[in-house]
């Protein structure tokens, strides 16, 4: 059996990837739930994580998880099978988050290797200047998904009146407009 060893920089380039989708994703997830009296206890650390760092805590995994959920406009009992013993202390049954039976967490998967590798190779190459947040360049799951879990095969253009300019020159690299 042969083993394939990544390059330093290669290797390099896979962790900043990973890295970048993970706090990409913590960024585009909703804020903390409740605290005080309301508050969850800490999400138990995760044991099946095979595209996200290992190093996350369960916390983490739980933010960026509902971030995706958000995105795509589901539950998490979407991607996880309910655990047939297990009980939530509402009564509801509990998930088995490292089970993997369900075919949409390897789909999952491969779209955040997809992601990542948009970000890494395609929009980190693109001209960013005119933004001053350095994540708006950088494409997630509700990028395309849009909070739906197919996500919509066309995606309309804004209204004309979206890109008219009613004062002052037109942006940087904006062909020049005619008179009204």
């Amino acid at each position: 059996m042969k083993i394939k060893l990544l390059s330093l920089p290669a290797a390099a380039a896979s962790v900043l990837g990973l890295a970048l989708f993970a706090v990409t994703t913590v960024a585009q997830a909703p804020p903390p739930g409740p605290t005080g009296e309301h508050a969850h206890p800490p999400a138990p650390a995760p044991t099946n994580l095979k595209v996200l760092p290992k190093t996350l805590t369960g916390d983490q995994v739980h933010e960026i998880m509902h971030g995706w959920a958000k995105a795509l406009g589901t539950q998490c009992d979407t991607c996880h099978q309910e655990d047939p013993v297990k009980k939530m202390p509402n009564g509801h049954p509990a998930l088995n988050f490292a089970d993997d039976s369900k075919k949409e967490n390897e789909t999952a998967r491969q779209m955040v290797k997809m992601t990542i590798d948009i970000n890494k190779n395609y929009t980190s190459v693109v001209d960013s200047s005119r933004s001053k947040d350095p994540q708006a360049k950088m494409v997630g799951c509700g990028t395309c998904h849009r909070g739906q879990v197919d996500p919509p095969a066309y995606v309309p253009p804004p209204d004309e009146h979206e890109h008219e300019h009613h004062e002052g020159a037109p942006p940087a690299g904006a062909p020049p407009t005619a008179p009204h």
